[in-house]
């Protein structure tokens, strides 16, 4: 029922629930989720003035709960499920939400906990709610696209219950794992969720630019549930800097930018609620409006199809290519993402990844290739194979919504591939051949097309995401395949259909094919295609690309193609280096195996700490400046530095004494009640790849337990972090006793819940708001 809600009517979630607890006796580093048993009828009464308040839709205080964190996960959920029921009771279009928060930990590659473990753990949470008579899913709070999906996918797979998804965002307007709200749009819609936005983290000034993105991308219902400000901490209270009139004269312009759900996050109370309902109530519901854009995303970004033609790279794919064969054969991984970090410098926007060979198991390669390359470059994939149970490894693997490659005519391959799409997501390249072959004229080839879309749409895929390659059969024999091709381009877009093309098949079997392609390239281009999958190493195509876009008045001032033409080798010939990437470039780039080859190679010759200095050091810095000026994001950063230990590991084998390096100790720890240490893990691992000696306490620590740690190990820079309002008083005494214990201790903070002026105010030495700053501070303090 609150799908059809959704349409005709504003609804409003509830606010605050750790803040407001507080205030109802819940004790510093006490959970929030214990009171569902301890404490059943203040649940109960909170859940009840929120509805007074004019909340259609309250949430459960299961938000930090799972099965590792509690052994009796299934009570304290089935009890907090029970609290919402009696405050609901029989209300007509009240709702209850069962709240999902993550985990607190990195998923694989950056962390510990693999994609299917992180499914697992949500999975057990969406059982028990949907048993217990919870009325939709809310997934909130997520600040990785990637923990995103999988806490999706486990509701989407264990429940059919309504599922709406609230992602974190920072000032800059992306996730601490770099996607923008349009990264987030196309992979959660191509998930098929019911209602995405916005929570926690900002105040709702802050948090318009990214509602007004959300709005412009988005087709489903868009959710704005801001914390209220920025919180400050007085007489070890918690409270928040904008006052209930101020947060809803917001709330009230975050609903005219079209937003349709709305509610309140940390530091909200039902005051806040009533007044947002007050003035947003009468304006009126967004117009449904037919988005036509086709987007593809990866982790950080999302990729437009359409307008502005996509250059998609083809090197990773075995046909034709020697020494690629070989190293699937080989299992060299290593030189596979080699050939998509090349192609992304050379400005491709999408890399299609075909790893299928008769003599090799290619599910297990596509899975290897697709989690390695997806870890190390941000360019949205293309998955390139013909064998529905390796497709399906990879959609729900890959972190985005993918680009699939290919489905065609025939009624068995649309009834493989369209239920993936349908479940996973993603945007399909379509081959106009069916059981008949490939037609010999345009209008065959669209009628192909036209019936691929009418299929799609029985399975609910919009026709926006089908992408028609019309097929180019080479010229060599048939002197009239280049026309066809063209023709059936030109069909294609007077009917509104996107369109790919694999440009250089049009001259297998001639003698200097570029010229060939080039030509037929640049002619597919104003025709109207969209897509080209073709070889960026091509001097001749990327500048029939740089050309066109100049010519059409894509190119902005010329700007891209004067930076291009600058970029052109004399004699035009692109020279290619095969050559494995140096150190300082595996650092930079992430790619472990790059950065131990290089590491041995030069310690052969060059002594370790020039090794260390001349190029690591750099190459972390060059790194981490890309990292503060939102040039580069979390995972680049991880990536990063893990390369940067396994070549330090390397090198430090040549020192004799490294009794220096032990020297530099910091201590880490999560404070007491708070099981998310993300953030600290993080630091962790900026810390160690610049050198210094991390003792790591871990997370949930009491206070006493730092403190003995830092006289223990005579350490005098500790950091602490948190991520839940209801902890930062244990992080404020955990700093008390630090400094009676020894004033000479410095203590830097960090964590969602925090800010500069938040961290002074409980006594902090320092405030990071992220690793870097972390690290730097650190090399300060001990410089």
């Amino acid at each position: 029922m609150i799908r059809e809600l959704l349409k005709k009517k504003r609804l409003y979630f509830d606010g605050g629930t750790g803040t407001v607890l507080q205030k109802m006796g819940l004790k510093p580093g006490e959970p929030p989720e214990n009171w569902n048993i301890t404490n059943p009828d203040k649940i109960t009464a909170l859940h009840k003035t929120y509805l007074e308040a004019g909340s259609d839709i309250i949430t459960t205080n299961t938000f930090g709960i799972n099965k590792e964190k509690y052994q009796n996960y299934e009570q304290l959920i089935s009890a907090g499920i029970d609290c919402a029921k009696k405050a609901v009771m029989d209300k007509k279009d009240k709702f209850i939400a069962f709240d999902i928060g993550p985990t607190g930990r990195l998923l694989e590659p950056l962390g510990d906990l693999s994609f299917d473990s992180a499914v697992d753990i949500f999975a057990a949470n969406v059982r028990v709610a949907a048993r217990c008579g919870a009325n939709l899913i809310l997934i909130e709070t997520m600040n990785d696209s990637y923990e995103t999906k999988a806490a999706v996918l486990a509701a989407k797979e264990n429940c059919d219950l309504p599922v709406f998804v609230t992602n974190v965002y920072d000032e800059s307007g992306h996730l601490m794992t770099g996607a923008d709200p349009a990264a987030i749009v196309a992979m959660l819609e191509g998930l098929r969720v019911d209602a995405l936005g916005v929570n926690c983290s900002l105040g709702p000034d802050k948090m318009l630019p990214v509602v007004k993105k959300l709005c412009e991308y988005a087709s489903v219902p868009v959710i704005v549930n801001p914390n209220a400000g920025l919180p400050e901490s007085i007489n070890g209270v918690t409270v928040y800097n904008v006052n209930a009139d101020g947060f809803s004269d917001c709330m009230k312009e975050i609903a005219l930018c079209g937003a349709s759900v709305l509610g309140g996050c940390c530091g909200t109370t039902p005051e806040y609620i009533a007044k947002t309902v007050e003035k947003t109530r009468d304006i009126p519901l967004p117009r449904e409006k037919e988005h036509t854009e086709t987007l593809i995303s990866s982790y950080t970004h999302a990729v437009k199809i359409g307008n502005d033609p996509v250059l998609i790279g083809e090197r990773i794919n075995p046909t034709g290519k020697p020494k690629f064969k070989q190293a699937l054969r080989d299992g060299n991984i290593n030189y596979i993402i080699n050939e998509g970090l090349l192609q992304a410098d050379k400005g491709v926007h999408v890399l299609d990844v075909n790893v299928g060979l008769p003599e090799i198991d290619e599910e297990t390669m596509m899975v290897s290739v697709v989690s390695k390359l997806q870890a190390v470059c941000d360019l949205p994939l293309q998955i390139d194979t013909s064998d529905p149970k390796v497709l399906e490894k990879a959609l729900r693997l890959y972190n985005g919504k993918a680009l699939v490659n290919s489905v065609n005519g025939d009624s068995d391959s649309m009834k493989n591939v369209f239920p993936l799409v349908k479940k996973y997501g993603g945007a399909v390249i379509a081959l106009t051949l069916d059981k008949g072959g490939i037609p010999d004229t345009a209008e065959e080839r669209f009628s192909i097309a036209k019936k691929i879309i009418e299929k799609a749409a029985e399975y609910g895929i919009d026709k926006k995401d089908i992408i028609v390659d019309p097929l180019a059969l080479t010229i060599s024999s048939n002197q009239e395949s280049a026309k066809i091709t063209l023709d059936t381009i030109k069909l294609l877009k007077n009917a509104g259909i996107k369109t790919s093309l694999g440009v250089s098949n049009i001259s297998f079997g001639l003698p200097r094919r570029e010229l060939i392609n080039s030509a037929f390239f640049m002619s597919a281009l104003y025709c109207g295609l969209d897509c080209a999958i073709m070889n960026p190493f091509s001097a001749d195509m990327m500048s029939v690309y740089y050309a066109f876009r100049a010519l059409n008045g894509i190119d902005t001032a010329c700007a891209d193609y004067i930076a291009y033409a600058a970029e052109i080798p004399a004699d035009n010939n692109e020279k290619r280096s095969t050559d494995e990437a140096d150190l300082k470039t595996a650092v930079i780039k992430g790619v472990k195996e790059s950065a131990v080859n290089s590491a041995k190679k030069l310690s052969e010759t060059e002594e370790p700490l020039q090794i260390i200095n001349s190029y690591i050091i750099p190459a972390l810095d060059e790194i981490g400046a890309a990292f503060e000026q939102k040039k580069a994001y979390l995972p680049q950063l991880l990536m990063s530095a893990e390369a940067a230990s396994a070549a330090f590991e390397i090198i430090k084998e040549k020192i004799p004494d490294k009794s220096g390096e032990k020297g530099k100790k910091v201590i880490l720890a999560t404070v007491k009640g708070d099981i998310h240490d993300i953030g600290k893990n993080i630091v962790k691992v900026m810390l160690e790849s610049y050198g210094f000696n991390v003792i790591d306490l871990g997370r949930d620590v009491d206070p006493e337990t730092v403190v003995e740690a830092a006289l223990k190990n005579n350490c005098r820079l500790i950091g602490l972090s948190a991520l839940m309002t209801t902890t930062v008083p244990s992080m404020e005494n955990t700093i008390k006793l630090l400094h009676k214990a020894d004033k000479d201790i410095t203590v830097i903070v960090g964590g969602a819940v925090l800010t500069e002026e938040y961290a002074a105010m409980i006594k902090a030495d320092c405030y990071a708001k992220d690793a870097m700053e972390t690290v730097r501070f650190a090399e300060k303090f001990y410089s």
